[in-house]
């Protein structure tokens, strides 16, 4: 009985230890985008997030949540969503054109 214990807390402390380091390995990541109009707004700041975490080898997890704020001129949305590591880093010039 003592050694079903034992490998029963064992378990449990491992998948609480992997848990813990799959956590680490995600984290929040955020895009801008800026246009005159706010469709085009959110366009430019969903696509420039999906091609940073293509260039960082992520993989998002989740829904992208959007905030949109309208200044003088222009309207500037972010964009984010939480991604984890797992994927293959793309080729990327800057955030707007990765291949």
């Amino acid at each position: 009985m003592q050694v079903f214990k034992s490998g029963f807390v064992a378990a449990v402390m491992m998948c609480a230890l992997s848990a813990t380091t799959q956590a680490a390995e995600c984290t929040r990541i955020t895009a801008s985008g800026q246009n005159f109009t706010h469709d085009s707004a959110v366009l430019f700041s969903t696509n420039a997030l999906k091609n940073t975490l293509a260039g960082r080898g992520l993989i998002g997890k989740g829904p992208v949540k959007t905030d949109c704020k309208t200044g003088s001129a222009m309207i500037e949305c972010l964009s984010s969503q939480t991604a984890c590591k797992g994927g293959t880093p793309a080729t990327c010039l800057g955030a707007w054109l990765c291949f």
